[in-house]
């Protein structure tokens, strides 16, 4: 395990390493004890293969066996047949895994052989015939025949009696996969119909397609299983050096190492501050649910500004472009949930575009996944040397395409100004490296002018040192401008567009998240909600000025902190913690509306996750321990490794439920309070959309 300290950044220090790059070149099986599957039947379909034990009979009444990396068609009695794991690979798709974690797999022609890696070859689409089964490759479509005893391939039809039959067996070995830790059943629904949980009103768990698709390494999920989705990324090997966005953001060395295996040791990754690393694997966002999550809201996230300044894309950098891949994705995803627990709709994790689905979600005991947008250029509006790139029938058309897919949340500016309105400042060595996105974006730097009231923008930096590198990639003759000492604020405030922008989330029942918005933007947009008394608010995750919540909380609205360490940092003792940002928020609740509390976790998002408790070491959270609906929360394991938040803070999202019952502990005497509000939160945020809806 790695020991160097390690940088915090966000998304704004990505483009530190984004700039400077242009400027230099531009798991263990074992056998399973379960008993023989059933056998399926045409009434149960495809679906109910999943996890299954298996041995195909071929219609002629023979067993396939393993000989060597080939398979046979030469033996009558189904213990002598190779047993084979059904992994679903996706609704109707699987991967047909042996005893010693081999696949049936195909070389693209006619050969059928064995393998142990998991590739898109190991992928098998079923069709049911009856009580048979025909098998093609998903890959090429070509079907799965056994001739001259021997299983090899051939073209759709060629073959007339090439179906299987799938005979119950034992002897299968489990496939891989992390564990989840939680013994328990999500909780339904509260006293009074409240619906009784946690919320997490930010987190990107399509990161892996952002920003042209090559720079996050790993993915939520792979047809081919863990394997395949918790790899590093191919610009890290061998041994992270070539890493040079990842060494710097999350070790201050561009020359730093880590190790890149990925599963099954996981060595240095994932890690609560390593930023290109997934976090969100599907499995460990179940623990999550299993210990407490019940709304769980995925932003859809692209800036087209980096993705054009990274070398490696496979994706476009069209933000909205970005947007439809990332939906489409997470449809993906709900399907491949689906196809691990027997079918269309059984999986736990279910997309909601209401409160009420999102109601009957948690009613059913499942997780309501409600979808939202955290672009800079949303429909094309970027400003460029102050003028509009976009018109009022530009946003009409997005947002509408963007409520066609299920986006319920909007954050309207960020890190850049744009079109609809300003952007909050980001300050330090950060504010550097965001103000010169912000002029390569727009054409000019940002504009300050001394605040007017209570709120803020960060603090502008007066100085470049250590950002000298940045300048480069600057114009010839063009520098950085010089800001007044003290408390600035973004001059640009919410435009007519952006006003327009406002009024059509509010047409359409939207959430207007308000986070990223310069002080400016903020408090017009929250003149046009209060003067329609609309409680369709939120701020997400912490990147408003606090002085704002009780506006927010006046309308009905919802804050969410960052989730981030739990007390303050012993690097950074000026910051405030998440406890005591807590109680400062909670003092500023509304009695008209009920109260619940939430986190954004921004995982993914190139921010930080918490890092262990300061005083853990001495006081640390016991394993097991019970969440607050009585489910009892185990250690997550995933391959080899096994986390503990008390070394490795939230080193991935399944330790949300560790975090949170780690602020029992954190709040003292206050811990019963912080826990009760953050298990009222998913009920307090589908009030506030309810009433949106009205």
């Amino acid at each position: 395990m790695r020991s160097v300290p390690r940088l915090r950044g966000r998304l704004a220090g990505t483009i530190s390493l984004l700039t400077a790059a242009v400027v230099v070149v531009v798991a263990t099986t074992g056998v399973s004890a379960a008993a023989p599957s059933p056998a399926p039947t045409a009434q149960n379909s495809v679906y109910a293969l999943a996890n299954g034990c298996f041995a195909l009979r071929t219609e002629s009444g023979d067993f396939v066996r393993r000989d060597g990396s080939a398979y046979l068609t030469d033996v009558t009695k189904a213990a002598d047949a190779e047993p084979f794991r059904l992994h679903a690979a996706q609704l109707g798709r699987f991967m047909l895994y042996g005893p010693d974690g081999s696949m049936l797999s195909h070389d693209g022609a006619d050969s059928v052989l064995a393998t142990s890696e998991a590739t898109p070859s190991t992928d098998w689409t079923v069709m049911s015939t009856g009580e048979s089964f025909v098998l093609t490759a998903t890959s090429n479509g070509r079907q799965l025949i056994s001739r001259d005893l021997t299983l090899t391939m051939s073209d759709p039809g060629d073959v007339p009696e090439s179906a299987f039959t799938l005979i119950p067996r034992d002897g299968c070995s489990d496939f891989p996969e992390a564990e989840v830790g939680a013994n328990g059943v999500p909780g339904e629904i509260g006293p009074n119909g409240e619906v009784t949980g946690f919320i997490d009103t930010h987190v990107h768990m399509n990161a892996s397609e952002f920003m042209g698709g090559n720079l996050h390494c790993g993915r939520p999920f792979d047809p081919q299983g863990v394997t395949a989705a918790l790899v590093d990324c191919p610009d890290h090997q061998p041994d992270g050096i070539p890493a040079l966005l990842e060494n710097v953001l999350s070790y201050g060395n561009p020359f730093e190492t880590h190790d890149t295996t990925g599963w099954p040791s996981f060595a240095d990754w994932p890690a609560h501050d390593s930023l290109t690393h997934e976090q969100t694997y599907y499995k460990w966002v179940e623990r999550a649910w299993r210990g407490g999550l019940r709304i769980f809201t995925n932003l859809f996230v692209a800036n087209r500004v980096l993705c054009e300044l990274y070398p490696s894309k496979r994706n476009p950098c069209d933000e909205m472009e970005t947007v439809r891949i990332q939906a489409q994705q997470t449809r993906e995803l709900q399907d491949y949930i689906d196809a691990q627990y027997g079918g269309p709709g059984r999986g736990w994790f279910r997309i909601v575009s209401s409160p009420e689905q999102a109601r009957q979600v948690a009613a059913d005991g499942k997780l309501a996944v409600t979808l939202g947008v955290e672009v800079s250029e949303p429909f094309g509006c970027s400003v460029r040397n102050g003028i509009p790139q976009c018109t009022e029938d530009d946003i009409d058309r997005g947002l509408d395409e963007l409520y066609d897919l299920g986006v319920r949340q909007m954050i309207v500016t960020h890190k850049f100004d744009n079109a609809l309105g300003g952007a909050r400042f980001d300050g330090g060595v950060t504010g550097v490296a965001v103000n010169i996105g912000n002029y390569l974006g727009t054409g000019e730097f940002w504009q300050s002018e001394p605040c007017t009231g209570v709120a803020e923008d960060n603090v502008l930096p007066t100085k470049v040192d250590g950002a000298q590198n940045l300048l480069a990639v600057l114009p010839p003759g063009v520098t950085l401008p010089v800001y007044p000492s003290g408390p600035q604020c973004n001059s640009h405030g919410l435009t007519d567009l952006g006003a327009y922008t406002i009024r059509g989330l509010m047409d359409r029942g939207m959430i207007v998240d308000i986070d990223h918005m310069s002080v400016k933007t903020a408090e017009a947009a929250l003149d046009i909600l209060e003067a329609a008394n609309y409680s369709g608010v939120v701020s997400s995750h912490s990147w408003s000025d606090p002085s704002l919540y009780k506006r927010i909380y006046a309308l009905g609205g919802f804050v969410a902190l960052y989730a981030g360490q739990l007390d303050a940092s012993d690097d950074k003792p000026e910051e405030r913690g998440f406890i005591d940002q807590w109680r400062d928020a909670r003092a500023m609740r509304s009695e008209n509306y009920y109260f619940g509390f939430g986190y954004g976790a921004d995982t993914n998002g190139f921010g930080p996750q918490a890092a262990p408790r300061g005083d853990a070491a001495e006081n640390p959270l016991q394993y097991p321990y019970t969440a607050f609906d009585g489910t009892v929360m185990d250690q997550q394991r995933a391959g080899t490794r096994v986390f503990d938040v008390n070394t490795d803070g939230v080193a991935q999202y399944g330790m949300i439920p560790d975090w949170i019952a780690d602020m029992r502990i954190a709040a003292g005497a206050d811990g019963d309070t912080i826990i009760e509000d953050m298990s009222r939160g998913a009920e307090a945020y589908l009030q506030m959309w309810e009433r949106a809806r009205n």
